[in-house]
C-alpha cells in the first residue's frame, strides 16, 4: 500500500487512477479517499487523479495532537506530490477540502496548476453561517442524519450504490477524537485576507440549495479571488457532484482543460 509521511511523521494512505497531469483530489470533513469513487474515473480519462486518506481518516494515522487545522492539511498534500514526485499538480477541493485547497493556493502557488473549489467557503468570519440544524448534523457525524443535506431522497432511491458508499461509512466510522480534530480545522479556517493572493485560474462550483455551505459562500470565493469563475448548479445540494455528478464534473473538467491551454506567461 501506498503512503506518504508527512513532516510531523504521520503516515497518509493515497491511490492514484490514470494517466496524464496530475490532479489531486480533496475530500470532505471525515470522508476517507472512497468519497470520490465513481466520480475520479471522469477525470482519470484525463489526468493521472490522486486521492488519499486525510490523517484521522480510511487508512491513514489517526494522531491526537491538540489541534489540526487547514492550513495544516495543505501541507500533508505537499507530502503526498513530493512521494509521488509531482512538482506541481490541479487540485480539485469539496467542502472543508475547498478549504484546503485554498491555503494551497496560497502557501504553495508554484505546487498548483489549476484549483476547483467545491461547497466551501472563506471562513466563518466572513463567510456566510449554515443554520443551527445543519450545524448540529454536521457534528453528529452521523452519516444517516447527513443524508438530506447531501443529496435529495428521491435521488438516494435511485442510487443504491451511494446507499451502499454511505453504509460502509457508518460502519467504519472516524474515532471521535479525529471526528472533532476535522470538525475544529474546518471551522477554525479563515483564509480572507489571502484569498486575493491566489493566482491559480479558480473554479467555484456550488448546488443552490446546499445547506451546509450556502451557496452564497461560492459567489464571496468568487469575488475574492482574482479572475475566478462561478458555476452554481440548480437545485443541488452539498453533495452535487454526486446529485449532479454530469454537470458537475464536465464543469470542472472545461475549466482544468481550458486552463491548460492557456499560454504559460
Amino acid at each position: 500500500m501506498p503512503f506518504a509521511t508527512a513532516q510531523d511523521g504521520t503516515r497518509l494512505y493515497y491511490d492514484t487512477l490514470g494517466s496524464g497531469p496530475p490532479l489531486v483530489l480533496i475530500s470532505g470533513q471525515a470522508f476517507d479517499h472512497h468519497m470520490w469513487d465513481g466520480v475520479r474515473e471522469d477525470f482519470a480519462a484525463h489526468w493521472q487523479v490522486i486521492v488519499y486518506d486525510q490523517r484521522g481518516t480510511g487508512q491513514s494515522d489517526k494522531p491526537r495532537q491538540a489541534a489540526w487545522s487547514t492550513r495544516g492539511f495543505a501541507h500533508d498534500v505537499i507530502s503526498i506530490l513530493d512521494a509521488l514526485g509531482v512538482a506541481r499538480a490541479h487540485v480539485y477541493g469539496f467542502s472543508m477540502g475547498g478549504r484546503i485547497a485554498q491555503w494551497l493556493g496560497i502557501d504553495h502557488a508554484a505546487r498548483v496548476g489549476a484549483l476547483v473549489l467545491g461547497a466551501t467557503t472563506p471562513g466563518n468570519a466572513h463567510g456566510v453561517p449554515r443554520s443551527p440544524e445543519a450545524d448540529a448534523v454536521l457534528l453528529s457525524g452521523n452519516p444517516t442524519a447527513m443524508m438530506d443535506l447531501l443529496v435529495p431522497p428521491d435521488w438516494r432511491a435511485q442510487h443504491p450504490e451511494w446507499l451502499a458508499m454511505m453504509a460502509h461509512r457508518a460502519r467504519h466510522p472516524m474515532p471521535p477524537h479525529a471526528q472533532r480534530l476535522h470538525y475544529l480545522a474546518s471551522e477554525g479556517h479563515d483564509a480572507w485576507a489571502d484569498l486575493p493572493d491566489i493566482q491559480a485560474p479558480t473554479l467555484v462550483i456550488h448546488g443552490d440549495a446546499d445547506d451546509i455551505n450556502p451557496s452564497a459562500n461560492g459567489a464571496l470565493l468568487a469575488r475574492r479571488i482574482p479572475g475566478a469563475q462561478l458555476h452554481l448548479l440548480p437545485g443541488a445540494r452539498h453533495g452535487y457532484f454526486w446529485q449532479a455528478r454530469a454537470e458537475a464534473s464536465q464543469a470542472a473538467i472545461d475549466f482544468l482543460k481550458a486552463a491548460e491551454a492557456r499560454p504559460v506567461a
